[in-house]
């Protein structure tokens, strides 16, 4: 069986939520009403995010400076040389920020990857968020289930998802397995979709060549690698 791999990256290869932590320490007041509005499914979160990208109080300089703080999964680095060495294609899809994807994983020494995410622009005084990824119907910036539908038509028959919160919850559902870290823990039980439990990508890279010879999508096999 042939597989491609989709991979969030707040949370899941991040060990912060990156415009989370941002707004908390640079965001003028506002954002957070943003936030419970999208909470309580008002606002999606494109426009969520355009409108609190807007209200970040930070300079270019500020901002790469916060970014090289940001620590990794301690697995992920060890995950992407696997699946390099299986030829398993491996994507970031994210409904976060571009740029800071880009440059959290260049301080760690990762080879450039392919990222699908929110464009973050820099217009001199503010900030400014773009959404090229978005898709007719959906309110994120970026449409998982489209990007996984592309997948599957141009790469390989079969999806693997890796996630951990709420933007992952509706791709979830169009992959052939998730691994899954927290709240999608939960999401992927209740709802009855395949997935195992990881806690760090050394957990994804055991289960790997479980998932690829077949064996992990046996039904008299339990879903679960360990609590998230």
């Amino acid at each position: 069986m042939h597989w491609s791999i989709l991979c969030d990256f707040d949370g899941t290869i991040s060990l912060e939520d990156v415009i989370d932590a941002l707004l908390e320490t640079y965001g003028q007041p506002g954002w957070q009403e943003l936030e419970e509005q999208w909470k309580a499914g008002t606002i999606g979160s494109r426009e969520c995010m355009q409108g609190q990208v807007r209200l970040l109080q930070l300079d270019p300089a500020t901002l790469d400076a916060h970014l090289d703080q940001v620590r990794i999964d301690p697995g992920f680095i060890d995950f992407v040389t696997y699946t390099q060495q299986l030829g398993v294609p491996l994507r970031i899809v994210s409904d976060g920020l571009d740029y800071a994807i880009h440059r959290i994983l260049a301080n760690h020494g990762l080879p450039p990857l392919p990222v699908v995410a929110n464009h973050l622009r820099w217009c001199g005084d503010h900030w400014e968020l773009d959404a090229p990824h978005q898709a007719d119907g959906c309110r994120s910036g970026t449409c998982k289930c489209a990007i996984a539908a592309h997948a599957r038509a141009s790469e390989a028959p079969r999806v693997l998802m890796i996630g951990d919160g709420t933007s992952d919850f509706c791709v979830s559902e169009h992959a052939d397995y998730v691994f899954a870290k927290r709240r999608l823990v939960t999401h992927c039980h209740n709802a009855g979709i395949p997935h195992t439990a990881i806690n760090t990508f050394h957990d994804a890279i055991a289960l790997l060549p479980r998932l690829l010879e077949g064996s992990l999508l046996s039904p008299s096999l339990p879903h679960l690698l360990a609590t998230a």
